[in-house]
């Protein structure tokens, strides 16, 4: 006989972001919980809002299966004493199982004699087993957590009510003063008491009650109101999935309404009646059919539709003060020039123990001009990014930004081409925070790439120069997210970049221009560049390639990021090769030997001491890869692999470590020559090859 069971946990209203992850960790831990357990079941509905989380679970079997089991005791040593009586321990193993020593048989394992029993467990009930759910929910965590009352225990918020039906009996557990019941609650305004017959009547019962528990089809009958209304005024709404999930979060009864702004509000930028809109007020935004902004909204109530033109008012009500202010500020901060902002950034911290915003600015442009040299930019280029490095964060010190702070950067281009900054430059202070997430847009702009890199690694080294490196979960300063910013960024532009080989020149340069830090950042180097080689790390698992291959490549002494990532997909496109083996192993031959030479060995080979012609022949091969080198790492493998038929050949024909010393160095020396093309492959000692 199967059943269907119902646990509900109702809660003061949970916070938007944690609804979703709340209910799919309830999920989870019921799952594994029945699965340890030992109870099957055929399917579970999630349900979810503001003020419950709630699994129907169906198909749920009435009882764990019975188990036939041969259990392994003490060695018969100890079971019995000479005279062939049971000791304590066989009685006491026996007792322990349910059986008696009369139950015991020997079976020999690896030369011992152990005790063994057959056991019966028989299977225990559901309603039993459901019981334990108490401490399934009392083990849940969250982002927030509290207390309330004078309980010591801490949930997500304080829990309300608890149901727990088994069809249409009450499974009884209790979490504090809370005991389960089949009592659940409509809506906190229009809805009442709900007495549920059975586990199946939920979702209905709860909907006479005000009350769409499905979040999907909550979702669903969101978008369709707004698509209505929009349809209706022949509007052009974005509905962003990510305000679509938050909306749904807060409401257990969705009724969407339009609203409308004062038309002088348009003069503000798109970006800042958005942020108003969608960020503060969690509003969807109107478009006319050409794409621009009207002066009007849709929004969600969680409630009827009822006195909706009044809830139209205030919604417009407190939109139009945000505007006002951002009129405001966007008036204000037009009459202070750029120069000005950037004066006042002397006195905004960076951190206390880095220094001011203003000083990491200037150790931002040496770094910027360094990386833009290397990458060949031109005068123009040079000078839109010095430009772009000392001024790209001047918008911190206006009141818009300082009342909108989603809106930094986007302010900065805004008022940079009002003070007549060219497009390249006031593109790359907007540029410069990207990616703003892990998988975020990145800069287009050579210039904004170029900033964006410049100030990321000036982060990383300054917080690492002063001890203050991530650790765990530990990372206040997003320094993992910038790492991996800049791993994304030059992979994105294929920028040939060493930035290890960077930091000693900017020490030098900052040295030059005055504006060296008081902490020293030379000390830092390995550190950082482990810290970005587990970004890379991070990058290459998310292509899915095989974890010896991603050892391979960021292993080796390749620190240029794009040689890096190319190396990984070129092993990985050629693993299934069938001569990608024997190939493989030839060179890693080749390494483990040549790991033998003197590293500061003068690797000139003298041809006068070869013995026999594969010497040669190497030589020649060597050689010619040498001066024609591959333009890419998969021609470079390539070539190498090449090698393989010339180098089996080479070690059947030579003894590597000859007696006579010159002939020994000689052939070292031209392993170490083809050990040193392999390193653009990465460490190949680390890949496995079957």
């Amino acid at each position: 006989m199967s059943h269907t069971f119902l646990l509900e946990i109702g809660v003061e209203e949970m916070p938007a972001h944690v609804v979703s992850p709340s209910i799919k960790q309830l999920d989870k831990r019921v799952r594994d919980y029945l699965k340890e357990q030992r109870i099957s079941f055929d399917d579970i509905q999630e349900f979810a809002t503001p003020r419950r989380m709630a699994l129907l679970i169906s198909g749920l079997a009435d009882k764990q299966p019975d188990i036939d089991e041969e259990v392994k005791g003490p060695a018969k040593k100890i079971a019995q004493d000479a005279e062939g009586n049971w000791s304590k321990a066989a009685i006491g193993f026996t007792r322990g199982q349910g059986v008696t020593v009369d139950d015991i048989t020997f079976k020999e394992l690896k030369g011992v004699e152990y005790v063994y029993v057959d056991k019966h467990v028989a299977g225990q009930s559901v309603n039993d087993i459901l019981t334990g759910l108490n401490d399934v929910i009392m083990a849940m965590n969250f982002p927030t957590m509290m207390k309330w009352s004078t309980h010591k225990f801490e949930f997500v918020r304080p829990i309300k009510w608890l149901v727990a039906l088994l069809d249409d009996q009450v499974i009884p557990f209790s979490i504090l003063d809370v005991t389960t019941g089949r009592q659940t609650f409509g809506h906190r305004f229009l809805g009442g008491t709900v007495e549920l017959s059975t586990a199946t009547d939920y979702e209905a019962a709860l909907e006479d009650e005000y009350v769409i528990a499905n979040q999907d089809k909550r979702k669903g009958l969101i978008r369709d109101q707004i698509t209505q209304i929009a349809d209706e005024h022949q509007w052009v709404v974005d509905i962003d999935e990510d305000l679509l999930e938050e909306v749904n979060n807060l409401v257990e009864w969705p009724t969407a309404f339009n609203g409308g702004f004062d038309e002088q509000y348009l003069v503000l930028p798109d970006e800042v009646l958005i942020t108003s809109m969608k960020e503060h007020q969690r509003f969807f935004y109107a478009r006319d059919q050409a794409g621009k902004l009207l002066p009007d909204f849709i929004s969600v109530r969680n409630g009827n539709a009822e006195h909706l033109a009044n809830v139209a008012r205030g919604n417009e009500r407190v939109l139009t003060a945000r505007l006002e202010d951002a009129k405001f500020f966007y008036e204000e901060d037009q009459q202070v020039t750029i120069e000005q902002y950037v004066e006042r950034l002397k006195n905004v911290a960076f951190h206390d123990k880095i220094g001011s915003m203003y000083e990491k600015m200037q150790r931002v442009t040496v770094l910027a001009q360094l990386i833009g040299t290397k990458l060949g930019f031109t005068a123009a280029e040079l000078t839109d990014l010095k430009r772009a490095s000392e001024i790209y964060k001047f918008d911190l010190t206006t009141g818009m930004v300082g009342e909108f702070a989603e809106l930094q950067g986007v302010m900065g281009e805004k008022y940079a081409l009002l003070n007549g900054e060219n497009a390249a430059v006031a593109q790359a202070v907007r540029e410069h925070y990207m990616p703003i997430s892990a998988e975020g847009a990145l800069p287009d702009s050579k210039v904004g790439s170029v900033l964006a890199l410049a100030d990321k690694l000036e982060s990383i080294l300054s917080f690492f120069s002063v001890g203050m490196i991530p650790s765990g979960s530990n990372d206040p300063y997003a320094l993992r997210r910038q790492a991996y910013g800049i791993v994304r960024i030059v992979a994105d532009k294929q920028w040939h970049l060493d930035l290890l080989d960077i930091e000693p020149e900017l020490v030098i340069a900052m040295t030059a221009a005055g504006v060296s830090p008081a902490f020293d950042m030379t000390k830092v180097t390995s550190d950082v560049h482990s810290f970005i080689s587990e970004r890379i790390r991070l990058a290459l698992d998310g292509k899915k390639y095989r974890h010896d291959i991603v050892e391979t490549a960021i292993s080796g002494k390749q620190n240029d990021i794009v040689n890096v990532m190319e190396a990984a997909a070129t092993l990985d496109a050629h693993k299934d090769d069938a001569n990608f083996k024997d190939s493989i192993e030839a060179l890693t031959r080749v390494l483990r030997i040549a790991d033998k030479n003197d590293a500061d060995a003068n690797l000139a080979v003298d041809a006068a001491l070869f013995q026999a012609p594969s010497e040669q022949q190497l030589l020649d091969q060597v050689t010619a890869i040498e001066t024609k080198p591959a333009e890419t790492i998969d021609g470079l493998y390539q070539q190498l692999a090449g090698l393989q038929p010339t180098i089996a050949q080479y070690f059947e024909d030579n003894m590597i470590m000859d007696k006579d010393e010159q002939v020994k160095n000689n052939r070292l020396h031209q392993l170490t020559r083809i050990a040193q093309l392999t390193e653009e492959l990465g460490n190949l000692n680390e890949l496995i090859v079957k």
